[in-house]
């Protein structure tokens, strides 16, 4: 992995978001037709964008799942369902397994970045990601991707159109964090790395960016973090704020934002809240289109992967 082209990789993002939004625009890269059931199976951040994918699919009223490739029993093949590869390699091994147990019972979709590689034999088609070639050997851009692509397996062809301009959207957003770094980055970078461990807050709906998030900290500059949904952080995180110097990036919108400021503030806990003005939160990094929910979910996680970025350049 190399920390400069892992950088070259991010200011990239709104050029191959746009790209993205043409593709989906262009026609459904999804098989044809509703199934019955969605199995979406991966590993890392493969699996974090399933996981909130799968939320809005359930919400939406369809019969979708996340799973770790790694599970040793997963959902049963069959008729009627959909089961999704997601592996930007090509070549995880755990995936690749889970999918070839379902092809011949259910319909199978390898998502991938890389074309040829062997996930495509376990596959009945195959969606590719179309984030590039990712040099600094991070799966940055191929986990937006992810999202967008399995959003636009939710929304299906006729609404293809709604997720390619939330996609461009996202560019845009994208674009303004990177335009404005030199203004927001240092602060955050400095707050967040003062302590020897950081932790990443999101609701549910977009707990992937905490996920995905606390991954960049930990795969590039090695540092300790971890990720914590906001309503169940006032169940299992917030006794860290006692014994430790916490410092948290909060990715807000969630209702339970003001019980965790409650405990930050009365443990004099530190906090970067991104996408909103959250109350005594230290610093607020704001961007284009931060009010959209779908916006938030493709582009926050930018904040994190530019503040690995910093640590990462300067180890």
């Amino acid at each position: 992995m190399n920390p400069e082209a892992f950088l070259r990789d991010l200011e990239r993002k709104p050029e191959a978001l746009r790209e993205l939004a043409d593709s989906i625009e262009g026609g459904s890269p999804w098989p044809p037709g509703r199934p019955r059931r969605i199995v979406m199976i991966g590993m890392g951040s493969s699996r974090y964008a399933a996981g909130v994918a799968a939320t809005r699919m359930r919400a939406a009223g369809l019969d979708a799942v996340a799973e770790y490739a790694s599970l040793e029993q997963g959902s049963p093949p069959g008729e009627g369902t959909l089961a999704v590869g997601i592996s930007a390699s090509g070549g995880t091994e755990e995936t690749i397994e889970a999918l070839t147990r379902h092809r011949g019972s259910s319909a199978t979709v390898a998502m991938t970045n890389s074309r040829g590689s062997s996930i495509e034999h376990a596959a009945d088609s195959v969606v590719q990601m179309l984030a590039g070639d990712e040099e600094g050997g991070v799966a940055c851009r191929s986990f937006q991707h992810t999202l967008a692509l399995l959003l636009a397996l939710l929304a299906g062809a006729a609404r293809g159109g709604e997720v390619a301009r939330a996609v461009r959207r996202a560019a845009e957003a994208s674009e303004d964090l990177l335009e404005r770094r030199d203004e927001w980055l240092p602060p955050v970078a400095e707050l967040l790395g003062e302590v020897p461990a950081t932790f990443a807050i999101a609701p549910a709906e977009r707990l992937s960016s905490a996920e995905q998030g606390a991954l960049m900290l930990r795969e590039g500059p090695r540092r300790a973090a971890d990720a914590c949904e906001s309503g169940d952080w006032l169940h299992v995180d917030v006794y860290l704020t006692k014994p430790l110097d916490y410092r948290a990036l909060l990715f807000a919108g969630s209702r339970f934002d003001a019980a965790i400021m409650g405990w930050m503030r009365e443990r004099g806990s530190r906090v970067v809240a991104v996408g909103a003005d959250v109350e005594d939160a230290d610093r607020a990094v704001r961007y284009r289109h931060d009010d959209d929910p779908t916006v938030a979910l493709l582009a926050e996680v930018l904040v994190a992967e530019l503040v690995a970025a910093r640590w990462w350049l300067a180890s």
